[in-house]
């Protein structure tokens, strides 16, 4: 019953961030700092940064799920844990950088640029997609509710490892036209 409880406690906490990261993330991106009379540099440097943080989170993603393949579960628990963290820690960054930016256009053209903007769109829907199946897998792992966590695992492994490599290559693919 316990374990029961920790999910429903969990449920509203899991909908309100849900909700809110991706409605804060939105509204952040188009508020600039230098808009509001601070002096803030740009800073440039992070798009670098926070996609190497995606390439790690797709390696730690890759590396948690052999873990417990190989029935390591704390270490499993650790990987995923290191997952959410860095996935926390780029969105920060994402967000800073974005306040202290102007956006960057993509500069690609033809086929190129197509596949550039689907690549982008399904990584930004699928980015606020993922944000509810992660706590809810992590959630139902903390309530050892193992069987129903590692059916949603199913699902929200592989999306997440996708939207980890997409950020890459979408860093990869816009970095050319970044101002420096």
């Amino acid at each position: 019953m316990e374990n029961h409880t920790l999910e429903q406690k969990y449920s509203k906490f899991i909908i309100l961030v849900s909700i809110l990261i991706p409605v804060v993330v939105a509204v952040l991106f188009t508020i600039k700092l230098k808009d509001f009379g601070y002096n803030v540099e740009p800073l440039s440097f992070l798009p670098r940064i926070y996609a190497t943080i995606n390439g790690i989170t797709a390696v730690v993603l890759v590396a948690g799920v052999l873990a417990i393949k190989n029935e390591k579960r704390q270490l499993h628990k650790q990987l995923m844990t290191t997952a959410i963290a860095l996935s926390v820690v780029f969105l920060v960054m994402y967000v800073a950088y974005h306040m202290t930016t102007d956006s960057t256009k993509f500069g690609g053209e033809g086929i190129i640029r197509n596949v550039y903007f689907i690549i982008l769109i399904t990584h930004i829907i699928l980015s606020i997609a993922v944000i509810p199946l992660v706590m809810i897998t992590y959630v139902r792992a903390l309530a050892q509710k193992f069987d129903k966590h590692k059916k949603i695992a199913k699902i929200t492994f592989p999306i997440w490892l996708y939207v980890a490599v997409t950020g890459v290559i979408v860093y990869l693919m816009i970095s050319p036209y970044y101002v420096n």
